[in-house]
């Protein structure tokens, strides 16, 4: 026992002795323990048996993670003997010292925290972010990180969920709004038009007969009649797909019935000088 109690160094009214080192481990490797035991054999029985969905199962870990190792590090720093309202002392003095400059994490961590809690964003959720479509795999406390169906995975600070236009495809119905905009030649038959669209996306296997298909006669262009093809579907990730077999079968509906799809065209003027 002396040996635990030998003091290795003392300082600011505080004595390190071994036990208080070995009690300050000993905490940290318990909370460690704890939290494995918690996650692997009480918390999936719990989520089993009430049958929570993912995006909660993965929020409520999360935050009660967050709190184990908290209460963990705090009992292990007041095992050394410190007393904790120094430590409130103190970061309170950097938060007023460091405030400015680290504002932008305060604002990431407290968005993060609202994340977990709200379960506006889940694991697994289809997101939309600055035109980049991606699933959600993992919420972190200042971070979410995003994969791409390009296998590109984005970090994304949490407060810009929060704070900017986000869309959440998954929070939406199951069926979605699409429509594809196609201008055709002045004089084409208007109706032919629509019946060659309408046929082109009730034959396509992942566009819903209900809502059917629609089509409206958009406005009259500079150089084309412009029509919209507004359709319904389920296929959120492979939405561009689906848009481009359409297109495709559009444009070879239009050749064989010999409507033109025009482009842009225009008339250039040359004036030559006259003698003078």
């Amino acid at each position: 026992m002396d040996f635990f109690d030998f003091t290795l160094f003392t300082g600011t009214g505080l004595e390190f002795k071994i036990i208080r080192l070995v009690n300050f481990f000993l905490v940290l490797l318990f909370a460690r323990f704890f939290w494995y035991v918690l996650r692997r054999g009480v918390l999936p029985r719990i989520y089993k048996r009430s049958k929570f969905d993912i995006g909660f199962q993965y929020a409520a870990t999360q935050i009660l993670k967050y709190i184990v190792y908290t209460i963990a590090l705090l009992s292990a720093i007041q095992s050394l003997g410190i007393n904790l309202t120094v430590i409130w002392g103190t970061g309170a003095a950097l938060a007023v010292g460091f405030g400015l400059g680290i504002q932008q994490t305060f604002a990431d961590l407290a968005a993060g925290i609202i994340l977990l809690f709200e379960g506006s964003v889940e694991v697994g959720d289809i997101l939309e972010v600055d035109g980049r479509f991606g699933k959600v795999k993992k919420i972190g406390v200042r971070t979410t990180k995003v994969e791409t169906f390009d296998l590109v995975m984005l970090i994304i600070p949490n407060s810009k969920i929060i704070g900017d236009k986000v869309v959440n495809w998954s929070q939406q119905d199951e069926k979605v709004r699409f429509s594809i905009t196609v201008g055709v030649a002045y004089g084409s038959d208007t109706k032919r038009v629509k019946e060659l669209l309408l046929d082109v996306a009730e034959r396509h296997s992942l566009v819903l007969n209900d809502p059917k298909p629609n089509v409206r006669f958009e406005d009259f262009g500079d150089s084309a009649l412009l029509f919209e093809l507004i359709y319904f579907s389920r296929e959120l990730i492979r939405h561009k797909d689906v848009k481009s077999d359409l297109r495709f079968a559009i444009e070879k509906a239009f050749r064989t019935s010999k409507i033109e799809i025009p482009f842009p065209q225009r008339d250039v003027w040359m004036k030559t000088p006259g003698p003078s």
